[in-house]
């Protein structure tokens, strides 16, 4: 009895203090460490390599997964009230398939239509800015009126727009100057769907494999921080950008109602951009106060565009992001346009769609690399010291 005493009061410490050194002993990281460290280096800087050699082909792939990501819910959710797994995946399917094509053939012409009619009355509004505007802060703030000239910005909008030639134009431009060019556009534009479809029938088997393919001692860990980045990449991909969507639907169809010609262009693009705070607004209302000005030369007009913006906000701030995003926690503005603009640099289109899913991957593993740090020794000390210096 004597002898087991010391055992039952050393084996405390051993697994409150020593946890660390005696669970990496038992999981053989301790001794291979080093060893695992370079592996990781390697397999970073492997895939690194081949995403950046391979990435035209694996734009299509990332295409489709990124939609399949966007999917799964909504499948999971036919399953659960009954569907099988293939209708379910066919309905969600067909339901993209057709939004994506709506988007193509109906609102991508549109708002060029629009960009058009804006060169068209853009002599019309710098005439009159030049005219009505300049002389008054001229003589109010003593600006020159030659720090616009009209018929330079005139030229260079027309000179651009003409060299575009529209975005179908010069897209089909792009892709026709060779045959081969054109064949793989076809066949990647061809795959994304298809890759789409089994991707969506196949995600929860093909999240299931890569978990089973973890080391088993770290999965638990791996599991979880995969869990924070799903929840994070998916309150910003599912919830705020189903709150873009409705505020520039919100704003288009308010402009429209007041009368604006340039109502698609600015709407959506104050809907779209709203995912950075305020900055919508701010976009939409100067965009929105400018052209209704210019084409109605009154201030009633303007005050509707006031209003519509007001009643947006009001419906993102109390309904939309409530109901749409919730309690989630969405990444940062700043970190969004961080990674989509790195992703872009270096790696492509491609880049810029894996920006998101590694970003929210990253801001969990700081979170959790900085909550280790807080519970960590060097953070807060000797505890046994500490709690000591308390209790004296």
């Amino acid at each position: 009895m004597a002898k087991r005493k010391p055992k039952a009061t050393t084996s405390q410490p051993s697994v409150a203090v020593a946890v660390a050194p005696s669970t990496l002993k038992e999981l053989g990281i301790e001794t291979m460490s080093s060893a695992a460290r370079w592996q990781l280096l390697a397999t970073v800087v492997i895939l690194s390599t081949l995403t950046y050699l391979l990435a035209p082909v694996l734009t299509p792939f990332a295409t489709a997964a990124l939609f399949a990501y966007l999917g799964d819910p909504a499948v999971d959710r036919l399953e659960a009230r009954g569907f099988s797994r293939t209708v379910s995946v066919a309905l969600v399917f067909l339901a993209m398939v057709l939004s994506v094509t709506a988007v193509l053939l109906i609102l991508i012409p549109m708002i060029e239509s629009q960009v058009s009619k804006l060169i068209e009355k853009l002599p019309i509004y710098l005439e009159t800015i030049r005219t009505r505007f300049l002389p008054y802060l001229n003589e109010r703030f003593g600006i020159s009126a030659e720090l616009l000239d009209v018929e330079k910005l005139i030229a260079m909008a027309r000179e651009h727009w003409k060299s575009a030639g529209g975005v179908a134009t010069t897209v089909l431009a792009t892709v026709g100057n060779s045959g081969l060019a054109l064949l793989g556009w076809v066949v990647n534009l061809t795959l994304v769907p298809v890759l789409l479809f089994y991707f969506l029938r196949d995600w929860d088997d093909m999240v299931a494999r890569i978990r089973s393919l973890l080391p088993r001692h770290l999965e638990p860990t791996v599991s979880a921080l995969a869990k924070q980045s799903d929840e994070v990449l998916g309150a910003f991909l599912r919830g705020q950008i189903s709150v873009m969507t409705a505020l520039g639907g919100i704003y288009t169809v308010g402009l429209f109602a007041v009368g604006l010609d340039l109502a698609l262009l600015i709407g959506m693009g104050a809907g779209l951009v709203s995912f950075i705070p305020y900055l919508g607004g701010i976009v939409g209302v100067s965009a929105g106060l400018i052209a209704a000005y210019m084409q109605f030369h009154d201030w009633q007009h303007p005050a509707l565009v006031l209003l519509v913006f007001g009643i947006g906000q009001t419906l993102e701030g109390t309904v939309l992001t409530p109901w749409l995003v919730g309690d989630k926690i969405g990444m940062h503005p700043v970190a969004v346009i961080f990674a989509i603009m790195a992703g872009g640099q270096l790696f492509g289109f491609l880049g810029v769609l894996l920006a998101l899913p590694t970003a929210a991957i990253v801001m969990v593993v700081l979170r959790y690399a900085h909550a280790q740090y807080k519970n960590s020794e060097l953070y807060v000390g000797n505890r046994t010291h500490l709690d000591k210096k308390t209790a004296a």
